[in-house]
């Protein structure tokens, strides 16, 4: 009988104790402000810490398509579609770099193995849409300073790169003279300091 009191005894206090986490947590949901209030998002932005992980930056004038990356990802996210450069050329032409954001972790994993540093993880934490189609982000047809930018990643400049057919960037053949032969500058390399015109042979 003494066993079934103290049975009795424990399972209400477990109950207890379990329905004060409950009833505090409850009451503390009416007490606190907001999100908004602390931070007024989205008029301001969310501070966030200098290591966080938020989506990808890429810098597509420096991959070389190795897929390093793509084999690096635990959950398969990274899609990478190349072809060999044609000659005098060397290397790979990336035609599309997707991550697919519903399965993406934000691990950091992929960024790693890159031996280029192409692929970093960016400050920006909201990519709002209205469909799974807007998670899955094409950096190939992004414009080059919005996809390598820390926090320049925007749902509207997505959505704009699903109309894109081409990447935005290519390899060019170097003219004698050194300097590309579309007579580009590395000013359209996206912000990226040094980075050259052409791609990595």
């Amino acid at each position: 009988m003494r066993t079934w009191f103290r049975n009795v005894g424990l399972a209400v206090s477990t109950i207890a104790r379990s329905m004060y986490v409950t009833l505090h947590t409850f009451v503390q949901s009416y007490v606190r402000r907001p999100f908004t209030a602390y931070f007024q998002y989205p008029e301001r932005p969310v501070p966030i810490r200098p290591r966080y992980r938020g989506f990808h930056r890429f810098d597509l004038t420096t991959c070389i398509g190795c897929d390093k990356c793509a084999r690096a990802c635990p959950v398969d996210c990274i899609y990478i579609e190349k072809e060999k450069a044609p000659p005098p050329l060397k290397g790979f032409v990336i035609k599309g770099f997707k991550i697919d954001y519903t399965k993406c972790m934000f691990c950091a994993l992929c960024v790693d193995p890159c031996p280029v540093d192409c692929l970093f993880m960016s400050s920006t934490y909201d990519l709002s849409t209205y469909s799974r189609d807007g998670c899955i982000v094409d950096f190939a047809k992004l414009p080059l300073d919005v996809a390598w930018g820390q926090d320049t990643l925007n749902p509207t400049a997505v959505q704009e790169s699903k109309r894109i057919t081409l990447p935005v960037w290519t390899k060019q053949a170097p003219a004698a003279s050194g300097t590309p032969a579309d007579g580009s500058t590395s000013e359209g390399s996206g912000g990226k300091p040094g980075a050259p015109s052409e791609g990595r042979s």
